[in-house]
């Protein structure tokens, strides 16, 4: 089986098949242009630079192209790298299907699917499970295959469902836990909560933000969806059922500075503010985990302030490196 991106050490020379993820062309301090690539396979992903790029080198390699690579893989600035020697668009013999190389959620489409169909069944309030229905259901493939973001956290085919069904999860526990939880409530805005990125993102391969995803954002996306739909099925949007289900979606990230328009003000909003971070921090502690082996230390994660975190000797259940 041939080599992936994460098989490969500090130190190591690197010759690897793998998908242009992004390609940013930006200029050097001598006022060449280079590349700024991210390149990805099924283990991740890896940053390179490639130097003094003509323009028909900018035009030949973009996101979405598999390539062939050669270089060396070496950390910068305590992130690992790959020092390109060369790179050339990858034969069909060297297999350029770009869903080869796109990671995948650990669970099928199809049996998150049937999980969520089993939350909705547990939204008793009428209004709620109508919008939420009729919300996913125009935008349920997408929901099953797309990542829930560009980058650090569940960016990979199937992220978006996943990330989703794990705050279902936590959430199913917490209102076991606490009577005064509307559990219906908490979850349908933990269904509604993201599903703005299916307009925001592009899809799970070479994943970039849409000219909607820039100017407007996933958040006040997906809340004009949710009024609509309210309207096309005769649901008041000033009622105050409408206003608390858009309050808690619109409140999800916590702070205006990180995108929210409003602070969190009910139990709910909160709860799944919490969530949403205990999940998505989970999830990028988890990944990078499985790139270093017990004894060290991870590269920066710029989602979590930019640290680094230790690898016990003897952590139990962490994963295997890949």
């Amino acid at each position: 089986m041939a080599k992936q991106i994460f098989d490969y050490q500090n130190g190591d020379e690197v010759k690897l098949t793998v998908l242009v993820k992004t390609a940013e062309v930006r200029q050097a301090k001598n006022g060449n242009k280079f590349i700024a690539f991210t390149f990805q396979d099924a283990s991740g992903h890896i940053s390179a630079k490639f130097w003094d790029a003509s323009e028909a080198d900018i035009a030949q390699y973009k996101a979405g192209e598999v390539v062939q690579v050669s270089g060396k893989r070496e950390l910068y600035q305590g992130n690992p790298q790959i020092k390109l020697y060369s790179v050339r668009l990858a034969t069909q013999e060297e297999g350029n299907d770009p869903s080869k190389y796109v990671e995948h959620a650990p669970e099928t489409a199809d049996d998150m699917g049937e999980e969520l169909n089993d939350f909705i069944f547990q939204i008793t309030n009428a209004n709620w499970n109508r919008i939420v229905r009729k919300v996913l259901g125009d935008h349920k493939q997408a929901f099953l295959t797309y990542p829930a973001a560009k980058s650090n956290h569940h960016a990979f085919t199937g992220g978006l469902a996943f990330h989703t069904l794990s705050i279902l999860r936590l959430a199913k526990s917490v209102a076991a836990q606490y009577s005064s939880v509307n559990k219906s409530l908490l979850y349908a805005g933990a269904i509604l909560h993201d599903l703005g990125k299916t307009i925001e993102l592009s899809g799970p391969v070479s994943t970039e933000y849409t000219m909607e995803g820039n100017l407007i954002g996933h958040i006040v996306l997906i809340d004009e969806a949710i009024v609509v739909a309210a309207q096309e099925l005769k649901i008041d949007p000033a009622s105050e059922d409408m206003i608390m289900l858009r309050h808690v979606v619109l409140a999800h990230h916590g702070l205006l500075e990180y995108g929210s328009p409003v602070r969190p003000q009910l139990l709910e909003a909160q709860i799944l503010h919490d969530l949403d971070e205990l999940d998505a921090e989970i999830n990028m502690l988890t990944t990078a985990y499985q790139r270093v082996e017990p004894g060290t230390f991870t590269e920066r994660l710029f989602g979590m302030d930019n640290r680094r975190f230790y690898r016990p000797e003897k952590g139990q259940g962490y994963p295997d490196p890949k």
